[in-house]
């Protein structure tokens, strides 16, 4: 069997990190689901700068909205957003399928509004309008005005994706922060059924920063502990997202038709040329999760992938890790905080070349 329809099989969900009007028009976004099981969509600033800047399907429409008064923010808006809505459509019979868990687009906010709840809220509430479809999640970032934001988008009743989380502190921040949010929707009468969150948890950027910081030190016992950090921290968020929502702090909540806010695995290609390609696929394998994946990780897991449920195995080895970083002085939370800036930084790096496009 395709190893992705094997992951389907043991509850994972596969994404495809890209979106482009090639992979629209062409037909492989259509093949990848019907073939591959491919149940969601994940875009971010860098990924629509790609696709406009080497997309021959983007030159009509671009030449169209430059003749109308309008910034260049509004004319990318005006691209992505058929084309979020194009992909809804061929995932909204898998979101059907699903009852609503599953068969997802994502289309971020601005991220010139990561320190803006209000203006985040505001432009979630927007793009949800403008795109129109059910199985759309507003993507946030994990920052402190990110976590009040998600909180008014949820009780607002629209889905999130929240993206550019580190540590296990992300992990639990969001998750409350989601929960806040479905308890204001239920207490303002509103129907939880049709609202959904995955909260996305970057996986390679974690290893190249702690290995950096490992190799400084230089011992042999900070050497024995590279490239095992972000899949340590995946098993550990996974088991807190069982405590926080298979426990009985949620139970009312469930009992209420609310879903569980699923974790994501983000930034799963392989950095480090010395690391296997699926080192953040088959050892975080299990259910509710999904895997969020770009072209070449997606084909390396069609062409050789090994499946099984893997996610709830070592856990007590992943904890023996983090507790071996503690003991070397390496603050898990602080590279979290630190990734989290430098994400920032990169995805406004992304936006504004992005813009240049359109403008």
């Amino acid at each position: 069997m395709n190893p992705l329809l094997q992951v389907k099989a043991q509850g994972q969900q596969v994404w495809l990190d890209n979106l482009s009007r090639t992979l629209l028009n062409d037909g492989h976004l259509a093949r990848m689901i019907a073939d591959d099981g491919v149940s969601g969509i994940t875009t971010n600033p860098a990924i629509f700068h790609k696709a406009i800047a080497d997309g021959r399907y983007y030159e009509d429409d671009l030449t169209a909205l430059r003749r109308e008064a309008l910034d260049a923010e509004t004319r990318y808006e005006r691209l992505a957003i058929v084309d979020v809505q194009r992909a809804c459509d061929l995932l909204l019979p898998v979101w059907d399928g699903a009852q609503g868990n599953a068969g997802y687009v994502s289309l971020e906010v601005s991220p010139a509004l990561a320190h803006d709840a209000p203006g985040t809220i505001a432009a979630g509430e927007r793009l949800a309008r403008a795109v129109e479809r059910p199985n759309l999640l507003i993507k946030v970032p994990a920052t402190a005005a990110g976590l009040d934001a998600i909180e008014g988008l949820v009780a607002r009743g629209i889905s999130v994706n929240v993206t550019l989380m580190f540590s296990l502190a992300h992990v639990d921040a969001v998750g409350a922060a989601y929960a806040r949010g479905i308890r204001s929707l239920i207490a303002a009468g509103g129907d939880v059924r049709r609202v959904m969150s995955v909260a996305s948890l970057f996986l390679s950027r974690v290893d190249t920063l702690i290995d950096q910081r490992l190799e400084t030190i230089g011992s042999d016992a900070a050497l024995a502990l590279r490239g095992m950090t972000a899949v340590s921290l995946a098993k550990l968020s996974y088991q807190h997202y069982l405590d926080r929502f298979h426990g009985a702090a949620f139970a009312d909540a469930k009992a209420a038709g609310a879903r569980p806010q699923y974790m994501l695995w983000a930034s799963t290609s392989t950095k480090n040329p010395a690391y296997q390609d699926l080192l953040y696929v088959e050892p975080l394998i299990g259910p509710e999760t999904v895997n969020t994946l770009p072209d070449a990780t997606l084909a390396a897991l069609r062409d050789h992938g090994r499946v099984e449920r893997s996610i709830d195995r070592d856990v007590d080895a992943a904890n023996a890790h983090f507790e071996a970083l503690a003991a070397l002085g390496v603050d898990l939370t602080e590279a979290g905080e630190t990734l989290q800036r430098e994400g920032l930084e990169q995805f406004d790096t992304a936006f504004a070349k992005l813009l240049e496009l359109t403008a």
